[in-house]
């Protein structure tokens, strides 16, 4: 049973209990019966779901490991989980943190909010609503030492949609694949704006996600008031 998931968590240097890789199985399960009827998405092969969704999810522990505040009782907050992902399989596997999982829409909250219930996700809470409002009510405005960004957009308006959200020495982690140096060349104003630096592009090294890397950005200023923009407006007209 998740053989795929087992080998590349070992490559990654995580260790899975049984109740972890049980939560995995269940959470599959539940994915796959809720997207018969809600569109959460379109990787539903078993295997698939263990390497595309599951192990990327996971690679962004090497990072939060490295961080000085890892060890301790820290936030994360997950911006477009969509059916839970990242959100959910870092929870699993990082059972001290507290996690805020947002999407705009109510289904795919509603699954999210399932699976946590069904998986016993303890300190997992779920928010229906856009990133752009909720990056401006407290305690969500600067409250979280990471933030987590996967397939969302540009990475300028990534950057606008999680810097907000992060005290200052949080850290942001944007899931991307491909080439992405445009990217990062038309986003390094925007990063700078909003109070943050490119810290590290990590290059993933597991079968399967060859092309996949993560965008590390570091808070190290308070996000100007103004920001983020109005929903929509981030997507639209990336700060530039």
């Amino acid at each position: 049973m998740l053989e795929s998931l087992l080998r590349g968590a070992s490559h990654l240097g995580i260790s899975l209990t049984t109740e972890q890789l049980r939560q995995f199985q269940l959470y599959y399960q539940e994915l796959v019966a809720w997207n018969r009827r809600v569109n959460l998405t379109a990787i539903t092969a078993y295997e698939e779901v263990q390497t595309r969704h599951f192990l990327d999810s996971l690679t962004a522990i090497a990072v939060i490991r490295e961080a000085p505040w890892a060890a301790g009782d820290f936030s994360l907050i997950d911006v477009g989980t969509g059916g839970g992902l990242p959100g959910i399989p870092l929870k699993i596997a990082l059972k001290q943190a507290r996690a805020l999982l947002v999407d705009s829409v109510a289904k795919k909250t509603a699954f999210v909010q399932h699976a946590i219930v069904a998986l016993g996700l303890e300190h997992t809470e779920v928010a229906t609503g856009r990133a752009e409002a909720l990056a401006h009510q407290p305690p969500h405005r600067q409250g979280f030492e990471l933030a987590l960004c996967r397939a969302v957009s540009r990475l300028a308006t990534d950057a606008e949609l999680t810097l907000p959200f992060l005290r200052t020495g949080g850290l942001a982690v944007i899931y991307k694949k491909g080439g992405i140096q445009q990217e990062l060349s038309q986003a390094g104003r925007a990063i700078e704006t909003l109070g943050g630096r490119t810290r590290e592009v990590r290059q993933i090294d597991l079968e399967g996600l060859e092309k996949h890397c993560l965008v590390i950005l570091e808070k190290v200023a308070d996000t100007p008031s103004r920001f983020p923009r109005r929903a929509g407006v981030p997507q639209k007209r990336p700060i530039s």
